[in-house]
């Protein structure tokens, strides 16, 4: 039996004068960079311009981004945002929702599909969401795991053998808890490999919307449960009977199941009647 974990964790890698280079940054950025590898390896594979995936990874970090920052304000401290909107713009950048994010992506992923169905290149909104789940799942595992190393996000007291001591965390130091970023992370790992097995196997066949509902259902099912188990994000969430993560994750796993049923009563096109296109 485990003794507890004492997680006493630097957050920061190292610093040189006022530059730092910490954990969630690096794991941030490391989640983007090997999710575009993967798409290149997608896009090879189906043919599509290889060329296209620069421009896939701008939209797609944009949009993260803007999508988490603004859903934060807009979700849990709207007040903030009425207050002083360059908040959304200034250091340090506290607070990042993985519902925002949600958001952001697909106005993001659609932006990017019109574009490249003006240029005839088969790659329409469906088919893009479909495939940079697989991406997202590895960045959200990457991501949690960055709150870890940050010692945030940290789930409630219990008595597992497993549970960690944040040291680092001022606010709920030195009593057991459990490491609910860790929940997060290894459970959109395996989201991840089972997202690139399930593509593997089909490829082309993948019937459209299918990947992107197992995607939503998956993460936001699990997100709600495990929000019994996390500190509130904000002193409000203490008088509420679902917290605002359970009510947000309610309708995108509705706009989930949604998808998959969609996908399952209109298969994936023959190979013979989808549109060739040429690597560039």
């Amino acid at each position: 039996m485990l003794q507890y974990v004492i997680w006493d964790v630097n957050p920061e890698i190292f610093h040189i004068g006022a530059f730092s280079v910490r954990w969630y940054g690096l794991l941030f950025a490391l989640g983007f960079l090997i999710g575009m590898q993967i798409m290149t390896h997608i896009f090879k594979v189906e043919r599509k311009p290889i060329a296209e995936t620069d421009s896939l990874l701008i939209y797609m970090v944009v949009s993260t981004i803007v999508g988490a920052r603004l859903g934060h304000f807009l979700f849990y401290e709207p007040e903030v945002l009425l207050r002083n909107p360059l908040e959304v713009i200034l250091p340090p950048f506290a607070g990042l929702a993985s519902h925002g994010a949600f958001i952001g992506i697909m106005i993001g992923l659609w932006l990017y599909s019109r574009r490249q169905e003006s240029r005839a290149t088969g790659q329409s909104f469906l088919w893009v969401a479909d495939r940079i789940v697989i991406t997202v799942a590895l960045a959200g595992a990457s991501i949690r795991f960055g709150n870890l190393m940050n010692s945030e996000i940290v789930g409630r007291p219990t008595d597992v053998s497993w549970a960690f001591v944040f040291m680092n965390n001022n606010e709920y130091a030195k009593i057991p808890r459990h490491p609910a970023q860790l929940y997060e992370s290894l459970s959109c790992l395996v989201l991840f490999f089972f997202l690139m097995w399930f593509w593997n196997r089909r490829k082309e066949r993948t019937p459209q919307g299918s990947m992107m509902g197992i995607f939503l259902i998956w993460v936001f099912t699990l997100r709600f449960f495990y929000e019994y188990i996390k500190e509130d994000q904000v002193a409000k969430e203490a008088s509420m009977y679902l917290n605002i993560g359970q009510q947000l994750s309610i309708p995108v796993v509705l706009v989930g199941l949604f998808f998959l049923i969609r996908s399952y009563r209109n298969p994936a096109p023959k190979l013979e009647d989808e549109p060739k296109t040429i690597n560039s």
